[in-house]
């Protein structure tokens, strides 16, 4: 890969251990490694804009990493947002871009509201059913604030992101109860059996009907595939996934004071905190990730199985062997 594409996906995949989100971290370097080698993930890729309107355009990703699709795209309604106001691309023939929140946090950065979303392998059944149909489905959702960062809510629409399955299927651990039904359909903790049956959508109909909506948002203004559409790197690393994306942005500047608008979400957040019972204080969405990124900005903190997993990609590269560590925690430096 090109050396500032690896440099972009490096960091969002630490970043993301380091917030906590060991879904969407360097568990996630091993697949995407088997994935370059075998040809479900482009590493050079010639991505191709497509309907180019001036404020809206189509972004062709050639099986890119999701991440560096999702720059490309992100950068397009930074420039374009601020000449317009609002500006949103549409991605197709991605992979997975890792956790959303590394996307809203630089429009927020910015200035800027902003919604993304996208499909992903079939992992899901819809409220009432069985099958497969949809995906975890993420959505993210980003407002600007004068307060220490932004107010993001960055969550998948199944009742736990997939990776959060992987991870406690590698860790020897049980799902929590309501994350999953068997084949047959009955609830299960079991991750072995959740992969073999479906994750169920959260809030019953209305988190079913929120993740549909993604998948129409995200792939039906592309050729982008549906989940049900869609042979996932995780069964299959040869896959071309061909996932959609929608990034969408609105310049509050263009419609407001800026600075009013961030002290105006800061307020908000600042109220939500305060809201707890005899001064307990309570999280405003995105808090949990940023206390946890500041508390680890020296370190990477990483559950032993993805360690162990990175040691043994490490020795298969050729790299100078890397002895297990006895600890939690792998050091940046090192990783």
């Amino acid at each position: 890969m090109p050396d500032a594409d690896a440099e972009l996906v490096s960091y969002s995949l630490v970043q993301a251990d380091q917030r906590g989100i060991y879904s969407h971290g360097l568990l996630r370097l091993p697949l995407y490694a088997e994935a370059l080698r075998m040809g479900g993930i482009n590493p050079v890729p010639s991505m191709d804009w497509r309907e180019d309107s001036g404020s809206v355009a189509v972004l062709d990703a050639d099986a890119a990493l999701g991440q560096v699709a999702m720059q490309a795209a992100v950068d397009y309604v930074l420039e374009r947002g601020a000449q317009s106001g609002i500006a949103a691309v549409a991605v197709t023939n991605s992979s997975h871009y890792g956790a959303g929140g590394f996307w809203s946090d630089q429009l927020s950065a910015a200035g800027f509201l902003s919604i993304v979303t996208s499909t992903t392998g079939p992992v899901v059944a819809p409220h009432g059913g069985l099958e497969k149909v949809l995906g975890t489905n993420p959505l993210t959702l980003g407002a600007p604030s004068s307060g220490d960062w932004p107010l993001t809510a960055d969550l998948a629409t199944s009742n736990g992101a997939y990776g959060k399955l992987i991870a406690a299927r590698n860790e020897g651990k049980e799902l929590p109860e309501g994350w999953a039904v068997d084949a047959d359909g009955n609830p299960t903790t079991d991750p072995a059996a959740a992969a073999e049956g479906a994750m169920i959508p959260f809030g019953g109909h209305k988190g079913s009907a929120i993740s549909a909506l993604i998948e129409a948002f995200s792939a039906s203004i592309s050729d982008a595939t549906y989940a049900f559409e869609t042979i996932d790197i995780w069964s299959h690393p040869a896959s071309r996934m061909n996932n959609g994306h929608l990034v969408i942005g609105l310049n509050t500047a263009a419609v407001s004071d800026r600075r009013r608008t961030e002290a105006r979400v800061s307020t908000l957040q600042e109220r939500i905190r305060g809201s707890g019972p005899n001064g307990r204080t309570v999280f405003s969405p995105g808090d949990p990730e940023r206390i946890h990124e500041e508390q680890n900005a020296d370190h990477v903190p990483l559950p032993s199985s993805t360690a162990d997993q990175l040691v043994t990609l490490a020795n298969q590269l050729g790299f100078e062997p890397i002895r297990p560590v006895s600890t939690h925690h792998l050091s940046s430096e090192r990783t």
